[in-house]
């Protein structure tokens, strides 16, 4: 097992190399990213019977070794080699534990001090009534919001200003710092004007749709049209590629393409069948959709987003070069250098290049990742939405950049008052993330009130993936 293990060592160091080559970083990689490079490597092995192994030993597993991948092999080789009498260097505390320590600056550098009773930070959208009620700010700090969100698809500036002078003169009352991420709106692909047939509400399964710049007259064969807020990708669907409609509700296949636009045949919905509405989100998961990931609205956005924000969320990002892109219009506005960015991980591309964007943006901002779940399952399948998010974290944790957890958080207790169990559940396992975001509803305050109590439990039983084995009391 020895010999195995050290074998596995050299097989990361070397595999390593292929990705700090393909990111650009070979000389003098910053740490984390090392450390990255070190995991993904690592994660290339089928190391499921080592673990075995290693657990029947009595020694440490492989399991949690996100941060720290030299580190923990080598703290396991030394014991291993200590059994046979051979000296091999061992990690110290510090060493060891330097991922973690690593992982808590930068989210402190990110979102601030954490509550002293909990690690993970929450995040809280802010509503546009926000801009009238100030009351309403200081009763979310006092709940417990570390961090308010203003998402600039919504509102204009002189309404996110409001919302902004409601939030200082709450920290003043209240002596609670709050963080505050501006949203860009990006490239937004949305159903424009809908067309139905006058004795038709709905669509079914088996009906067709036409996708169109323009309302234009049409084949008979086509039940309804809709127009798309962002003409230029109808060019790039081909025959067969898959169109989700309203956050997944309407799945269709492309089977036509015409001059007027593209024809959808509608192949999953509900059986009772559903409106078609306009504003509502369109999903494009199998194409490869050349898109600039920042618009006209969000370059005028960030004249006000680098004078009033802590940190910006970068919508759409799914390669290098929209970092690069973002990075000159932030150079341009000469945005402080401690404004943060949150890169957005909304579609497969970006899944399949986050460690590049990681890499990308290392040491040049602080950063962190949003986990976009409501778009990701959609563009991943609902089937692979929980393994993904998991990736996704180990990934981050891998590279020391914080996680914001995010959509559809107590969706349910936010927007009518009591929480479903599945959504708990959800909750519970969002204390994982070193921030979690809850969207605007009704009773808004009683969910931060409830994930406030639920992160500070939980951080007693978890940290990250290892579990700290507090002492139970239900069963004294």
């Amino acid at each position: 097992m020895l010999e195995r293990l050290l074998e596995l060592r050299q097989q990361v160091v070397e595999g390593s190399q292929k990705y700090l080559a393909a990111w650009g970083c070979l000389t003098s990689p910053p740490a984390a990213i090392h450390n990255l490079a070190r995991y993904l490597a690592l994660r290339q092995q089928d190391l499921r019977s080592l673990q075995l192994e290693l657990a029947a030993l009595g020694l440490s597993s492989l399991g949690r070794c996100e941060s720290r991948v030299l580190e923990n092999l080598d703290a396991v080789i030394a014991v291993l080699a200590a059994t046979q009498g051979l000296a091999y260097p061992a990690p110290s505390y510090e060493e060891f534990y330097a991922g973690d320590t690593a992982l808590e600056q930068h989210a402190e550098a990110l979102f601030g001090r954490p509550s002293p009773h909990r690690r993970a930070r929450i995040m809280v959208t802010l509503p546009s009534e926000a801009a009238e009620q100030p009351e309403l700010l200081l009763q979310l700090l006092e709940g417990g919001m570390d961090v308010a969100r203003i998402n600039c698809a919504h509102d204009e500036p002189s309404v996110w200003e409001k919302m902004l002078a409601h939030l200082r003169r709450a920290e003043a009352q209240t002596q609670r710092p709050c963080k505050v991420l501006m949203d860009l709106a990006g490239p937004k692909i949305r159903t424009g004007t809908v067309v139905m047939p006058p004795d038709k509400p709905k669509v079914y399964r088996g009906d067709r749709i036409l996708l169109t710049p323009d309302v234009t007259e049409v084949n008979s064969d086509i039940s309804c049209q809709v127009t798309c807020t962002l003409p230029a990708i109808l060019g790039q669907l081909q025959v067969g590629a898959t169109v989700w409609i309203d956050d997944g509700k309407i799945g269709a296949r492309v089977v036509r393409v015409e001059p007027a636009g593209v024809v959808l045949e509608v192949e999953k919905i509900s059986p009772q069948g559903k409106k078609l509405r306009a504003q509502k989100g369109l999903n494009f998961p199998d194409s490869q959709l050349q898109i600039q990931p920042l618009t006209d609205k969000d370059c005028q956005d960030l004249h006000f987003v680098v004078r009033h924000a802590d940190l910006v969320g970068y919508s759409f990002v799914q390669k290098p070069d929209d970092l690069h892109l973002l990075f000159s219009e932030l150079e341009r506005l000469e945005a402080r250098p401690d404004l943060g960015l949150i890169l957005k991980i909304e579609t497969q591309q970006a899944v399949k290049n986050l460690p590049a964007l990681i890499a990308t943006a290392a040491n040049r901002r602080p950063l962190g990742v949003m986990i976009a779940r409501g778009d990701l399952a959609v563009e991943m399948g609902w089937l692979r939405l929980g393994e993904i998010q998991e990736e996704l974290l180990w990934i981050c944790e891998a590279a020391r950049v914080p996680v914001v957890w995010a959509t559809q958080v107590l969706d349910q207790l936010t927007k009518e008052g009591l929480p479903s169990r599945a959504e708990l559940s959800d909750a519970v396992m969002s204390a994982c993330a070193e921030c979690v975001m809850l969207n605007k509803g009704q009773y808004l305050l009683e969910a931060v009130a409830l994930l406030d109590e639920l992160l500070a439990r939980m951080q007693t039983h978890q940290h990250k993936k290892s579990q700290r084995l507090r002492a139970l009391y239900s069963w004294r």
